[in-house]
Parts: C-alpha cells; structure tokens; sequence
C-alpha cells in the first residue's frame, strides 16, 4: 500500500470515527430529549377536596376538614377554622401545575439540595371522600420557580400556581380568630369591672354620660367611650391558650370584666380579661364560650382603666398653663417665685409703680 492510499484510508476511518460519534451524540441527545419529554409530568390540580393535611416541616400536622357547609381545624386541636383562610387554600389547589422536569429520577442528594426533607419540605395532602387527590411535597424556591414532588413519582418538577404563604402558618393561622363583632353605632351601654371599681356608660340620645361608683366623671370624656367601643367592636384573638384552664390564667376570677350592650336589646357581649399571656398581652375569655384567647395590650388596657382614661385633661389639654400668670397677660407668661408673679418693670407702669 503506498503512502498516499494509508493517508486516505485513515481519512476513510477517521472520518467514519467521527461520523459515529456524532450520531452516538445525536441519539444520546434524543434519548435525553424523549425521557425530559415524555415523562409523565403528574396531575396536581385539585376541584373542592372536602380534607387537607399540611404538615410545614417538622411542625404539628394540621388538619381541615369541611364539615357541613363549614371548615374546621380537627388536628392539632378540635376548632372553627378561618373560612377565607380554607378557602383560599382550596382555591389554590386549583392552580397547581406540574411545568417542568428537573430531574427524572431525583437522588437523595438533589432531594437534600432541594429541600425535600422531613425537617425543610411542606407535606400537602388532599382528600374528596374517601379519594386522595394529592399527595405532594414543595420545596425550594429558586430561579426556575417552585420546585414538587409527588408521592409515587421519582422525578423533581416546576410547580405553578403555589402560593408558600398559605400552608406556612402557624396553627393560629388557620383558625377562626373572630372573638365578637358588632356595630358600634348600635351601642348604648358599655359597663367596665375591674380593681379601681365599676364603670357606668349610658348613652342618652346623640350623648353619652359616665359614672365611676355611681358618681358621675368629672371631665367626662364621651369621645372615650367610643374609642373604647371602637376597639372592642371586631375583636380578634392574637392568640389561644389551648390546654389550659381558667384557673392557670386568672380568668376564674378575672382582673376585669366587659360589658356592651347594644341598643333594644339586639345583643349583648360580654369578655372577661385575665392574667398577662406574653409581654404585656392578657388572656381573655367571652361569655358563653370556653375558648381561652390572648388579646392585645391596647384592647386589655380599656377593660383595666382607671377614671383618667375616660377624663379630659385638665384646662381642656392646656394643663397648668396660664397659672399664676397676671392679669393682662397671656398665660404661660408669668414667673412662679417672683414677687406678685412678675418682677418691677413688666407690668403696665414702666416705673414699676
């Protein structure tokens, strides 16, 4: 074989080399494009499931269950759930959309990376009937969006539709926080309990009139008792004192006592205010309910008042201005500690006379 026909032979091969790589790559291309393509991206939407479960990491399990035309928190705690709440949930069940495959066949490492883990991941599983409609895993957020899984499947997708912050609250979250609602407008007759006495609020047309142990308040202010009816008037819990007793929080025999009483008699409400729950917030209870709630420091504080809280101030707010200043002088001019209030010379005889 000459040298030239050994050149073009090697040519032949390399070139047939060459050729079969590319093809190897091209079918190793298809192959990838055929599993990313064809693989069975999961069905996650939800109509009107009637059970969910969420479990945000390695906090409690929740529990919703629609009962009648109604939701309610069944685990951790037996309670009416914050309708709006569920239905917003229910409603973003509705959007989810598995979009993208990340990874096929996802390994522990990625599951890890990706906050699949019992301690990072958000568990949501959901039921119509006896039928479970969902049972997936969220985990991280990143640039390609959120990242799910689904139970029985392998594979790491993009999830549409999520919205975190509805299954990340806490069990507080999901519940009725409503503790009474009325119209203050309505209210003529508002009565306070507490360690100072007894508080008397009766409204009398346009006009309210108060009295502290029966007699009536000086400096009465009646803009006061409606901020007081204004605060009360869509009173929510910041809190629950699930598992605990009147007793372990001073509400068998409260610090003070609540009353309202709407006009021709079309409701009445009473709440009862107990000890200090976290920082200056107190527990609370209403009347006919045993469902121990921790209220805000601002609304505890109408119910522990003393007389000045419902007083103006002193000279309608101008305290002790003007005390002690001469006549002829606009007050605040005059000088405690110098004889007759003024020195020589500042009065209207430039003498001093």
């Amino acid at each position: 074989m000459t040298r030239s026909t050994q050149i073009w032979v090697g040519v032949v091969v390399l070139a047939a080399l060459a050729g079969g790589v590319a093809l190897k790559a091209k079918e190793d291309q298809k192959i990838g494009t055929t599993e990313a393509t064809s693989a069975d991206m999961p069905e996650m939407k939800v109509e009107d499931p009637d059970k969910i479960s969420i479990q945000n990491g390695d906090k409690p399990e929740i529990v919703l269950e629609k009962k009648g035309d109604e939701w309610r928190v069944t685990k951790p705690v037996d309670a009416k759930a914050n309708q709006e709440a569920i239905k917003s949930i229910v409603s973003n069940l509705k959007d989810l959309k598995a979009k993208e495959v990340i990874s096929s066949q996802a390994t522990e490492q990625e599951k890890k990376d990706y906050d699949f883990t019992p301690q990072k991941g958000v568990h949501v599983q959901a039921w119509k009937g006896a039928d479970k409609k969902l049972d997936a895993h969220f985990g991280k957020t990143g640039g390609r969006g959120q990242l799910g899984m689904v139970e029985g499947k392998p594979g790491i997708y993009t999830v549409s539709g999520y919205s975190a912050y509805l299954y990340t609250r806490e069990v507080k979250g999901f519940r009725d926080t409503e503790i009474f609602k009325y119209d203050d407008a309505n209210a003529n007759q508002l009565s306070i309990e507490n360690k100072n006495g007894v508080f008397s609020f009766t409204k009398d047309g346009d006009k309210w009139a108060g009295t502290f142990k029966g007699k009536p308040i000086e400096r009465f202010d009646e803009d006061k008792v409606k901020d007081a009816l204004r605060t009360f008037k869509s009173l929510n819990a910041d809190d629950f004192g699930d598992g605990k007793k009147p007793s372990d929080v001073g509400l068998e025999t409260p610090e003070a006592k609540v009353s309202i009483q709407l006009k021709d008699g079309a409701g009445k409400y009473v709440l009862k205010i107990g000890s200090v729950s976290t920082g200056t917030n107190h527990w609370a209870m209403k009347e006919g309910s045993d469902i121990i709630y921790s209220v805000l420091a601002y609304q505890a504080d109408w119910a522990l008042a003393d007389v000045p809280k419902f007083q103006k101030p002193v000279d309608g707010g101008a305290g002790d201005a003007g005390k002690g200043a001469p006549m002829g002088m606009p007050p605040g001019m005059g000088m405690p500690g110098m004889p007759h209030g003024m020195p020589p010379g500042m009065g209207g005889d430039p003498h001093g006379h």
